[in-house]
């Protein structure tokens, strides 16, 4: 069996690791505990999550044990990394609620039955420290001199960080040696943008139980001009159905640049890498089956099979001249709620088809708004029931993104 970090080189997964040739070494010749960490900031996982989610699902595979650590704890204060701003301050219910939805999520992509893999809460052990002996512990082996130098810190000072977020290095580090010890954990990984947080654990432990631990981090999901991956002008695209749907899960990865097929088709399905190489290398207009492969693959393992196939279909009535319409993103509202909403921004504000009205107003003004195949002309577009064809409305957004209305 082919050794997993080779698997995870070969797809694209790793950025940085501690010591390349032990961990290579370890990771073939037993089975390793590793953690990566989860802050749950909303209520969903979305798109930038996933490329560690497949990260444990490759592990798990190879015989590894993920621990999926839930930052009950670390949310409380927020991780400067990557930001210049600080981020807003969670209270222990919100956190707790959206730790739950995380739980059930995960449980999708990893076995989580006997001990195959674990998740944990930081909550469990940072919530009740005692200042003075964390301090006497922990904080004896950091140096701030070097935690100034880490590249997570250098793009606040200027701008000012809290010495709440300047304890967040502490606190993960701390993680790192609390699984170590419950667990025997070895190994953290973590994006990229996590390398001195992880740097700063593997070296806790080294200092305070005299043992080898190690770091990976993978690459963040960029675009090909190096652009985050997983955000679209309504917001995040997140793996749940609620807050995205199937369809528009499916047409996201259906419109990726040319580029970027190739790398996400690696680093997001279990498709053999020769099928990798094969579709991402497909010429011109090929590409397209490329991009349909990779929109239905990620939907069936987010979404599961049938989704996939109903997305699929959907996106061949729309696009492909035939199929059924009934597979098409649809809501349903009264009559009454028709001419209540009669002006085109209320009705689609109303049922989420645009995140505002402004956003509404800014695409009737570029031209992107349709309604039956129709470009809006007006802000003041008015509905009636004459619009209706057998009862609904197809309305659509730039290109691409379909919704049907349907008036009971």
């Amino acid at each position: 069996m082919a050794n997993v970090y080779d698997i995870l080189k070969e797809r694209g997964y790793i950025a940085q690791v501690t010591h390349e040739e032990e961990v290579r070494e370890l990771l073939g010749r037993e089975p390793v505990t590793f953690y990566i960490g989860f802050d749950p900031t909303a209520d969903s996982l979305h798109v930038g999550h996933y490329i560690q989610i497949m990260v444990m699902a490759h592990m798990q595979r190879a015989g590894h044990r993920p621990i999926a650590l839930i930052g009950g704890g670390t949310a409380m204060i927020g991780d400067p990394s990557g930001r210049t701003d600080m981020r807003e301050m969670m209270t222990r219910e919100i956190i707790a609620k959206n730790a739950q939805a995380f739980k059930k999520q995960m449980s999708r992509f990893l076995d989580f039955s006997d001990g195959k893999a674990l998740m944990e809460n930081n909550a469990d052990w940072l919530l009740d420290l005692n200042y003075v002996q964390f301090l006497r512990e922990i904080g004896v082996h950091f140096s701030v001199n070097r935690m100034l130098a880490a590249e997570c810190f250098k793009a606040r000072l200027e701008r000012g960080l809290s010495f709440l977020e300047f304890n967040y290095m502490l606190m993960q580090a701390y993680d790192f040696l609390e699984l170590y010890r419950r667990h025997g954990c070895r190994i953290q990984m973590g994006g990229d943008d996590q390398w001195s947080n992880i740097l700063a654990g593997v070296d806790l432990i080294r200092r305070v139980e005299g043992a080898e631990a190690y770091g990976i981090t993978f690459t963040l999901l960029t675009t090909s001009d190096g652009q985050k991956m997983g955000k679209t002008r309504a917001g995040a695209v997140w793996l749940d159905p609620n807050k995205t749907s199937p369809y528009d899960f499916y047409q996201y990865w259906r419109n990726v640049d040319d580029a970027d097929v190739k790398k996400c088709l690696a680093l997001l399905t279990f498709l053999p890498m020769d099928e990798v190489n094969r579709l991402g290398n497909l010429p011109g207009e090929q590409i397209n089956e490329a991009k349909k492969v990779l929109a239905y693959e990620l939907t069936k393992n987010v979404h599961g099979e049938e989704e996939a196939i109903k997305a699929q279909k959907a996106a061949e009535a729309l696009f492909g001249g035939g199929g059924d319409l009934d597979t098409v993103p649809t809501t349903e509202i009264t009559a009454d709620e028709f001419r209540e909403n009669s002006n085109i921004l209320d009705l689609l504000h109303s049922i989420g088809f645009i995140p505002s009205k402004g956003e509404g107003r800014r695409l009737i003004t570029q031209g992107g708004l349709y309604v039956n195949d129709e470009r809006v002309e007006s802000i003041e577009h008015q509905l009636t029931r004459e619009d209706l064809r057998n009862g609904s409305l197809l309305v659509r957004r730039g290109k691409k993104t379909y919704h049907r209305i349907v008036v009971k």
